[in-house]
């Protein structure tokens, strides 16, 4: 039977990218079930809730999610009460149980020249961010009053102990743990129970801890120290974009939200960076990052690893042949680059 898969176009860039990656898809000879649905800003304006419960049990019987970006200036609002396009993807990963979000960052050669750090400084990076995503300050109570707001974080030992195992089982070389233990007692628990699994479950890992602050500056002045990171949901998302930026761009970043392995929930595969609605509609948006996710799907979700391996192939092959989209430095179009990955396909 065809894998079913859900695509989650979304807003901006979204629809666009998500077409380029089904075309991708499709190249492989592989034949799959698809299932397009509204999450975000376009499930607002025609559902007025940015994930409807039809959507999440549509993406709960798959065996994948391709998502595209959700946002918008035409939904921002500092009002309380107002669904948010965010709200679908933070619905999505909570609903799907998705508590661990993989980054890999691995800069092309060919790329090098496109990322604002030397080449000698990036040269050799290869590193995966594991981000815990269903806990802490974004899923935490929150107050609002007219003069105070507030934002719980909070974390319990189940979930850092869980996210940590992801960790240590995607370690090469070792895992640096990030967290800011010097001012927030979550991140004391966090270290604490890092520690604890480190030793009693995966004693031979390297285990470095560091503080995010810290963090943020050695991945811009050394790279190439890192094998693993894993950090709670904020930190998370501030560390996996500045990692992005080695790359070039984020556009080229793709990412997997996984959740339990023998709780048979789909994955949902997405590109980092977000809707970009100030080129939304010209043509021009890059769409590596996400037929780059859809390699990740096929990889983590679908257990499809050597189509995977083509797809990165083919990628690598079409950057090495000169494709460079304007957040590249270059003037190719979306479609543009689509016909030249579907060629080294």
């Amino acid at each position: 039977m065809a894998p079913r898969i859900i695509l989650l176009p979304g807003d901006g860039i979204g629809p666009e990218i998500v077409a380029v990656a089904v075309r991708v898809l499709d190249a492989l000879g592989v034949t799959f079930q698809y299932e397009e649905l509204l999450i975000g800003g376009a499930s607002i304006d025609a559902h007025g809730t940015a994930l409807t419960d039809e959507t999440l049990a549509a993406c709960r019987d798959a065996d994948a999610v391709l998502l595209g970006a959700v946002g918008g200036p035409k939904w921002d609002s500092t009002d309380p009460d107002r669904p948010r396009p965010e709200q679908g993807l933070l619905g999505l990963r909570k609903g799907l149980g998705l508590f661990a979000n993989l980054r890999p960052v691995k800069p092309l050669s060919a790329l090098y020249d496109a990322s604002p750090l030397r080449r000698e400084v990036i040269d050799g990076t290869d590193l995966l961010v594991v981000r815990e995503l269903t806990g802490g300050i974004y899923f935490g109570e929150k107050t609002r009053t007219e003069s105070a707001a507030s934002d719980a974080c909070a974390y319990t030992r189940a979930e850092i102990e869980r996210i940590a195992r992801v960790a240590f089982r995607a370690a090469r070389r070792g895992v640096t743990s990030v967290d800011k233990a010097n001012v927030l007692e979550t991140s004391r628990l966090w270290r604490e129970v890092v520690i604890a699994v480190h030793r009693d479950e995966f004693p031979d890992v390297a285990l470095e801890h560091l503080l995010v602050d810290s963090a943020a500056m050695r991945l811009v002045a050394a790279p190439t120290g890192f094998d693993v990171i894993v950090t709670e949901n904020m930190f998370g998302d501030i560390l996996s974009d500045e990692a992005a930026m080695l790359t070039g761009s984020l556009g080229m970043l793709p990412s997997a939200s996984l959740g339990e392995a023998d709780d048979g929930g789909p994955g949902v595969f997405e590109p980092v960076h977000g809707s970009a609605p100030d080129i939304a509609g010209r043509g021009i948006a890059n769409p590596l990052a996400t037929v780059l996710s859809a390699a990740m799907m096929l990889r983590h979700g679908l257990g499809m690893d050597a189509e995977a391996a083509a797809l990165e192939s083919a990628v690598d092959h079409a950057l090495g042949d000169g494709l460079r989209t304007p957040d590249l430095g270059g003037e190719a179009t979306t479609e543009q680059a689509a016909r030249a990955v579907l060629t080294y396909l």
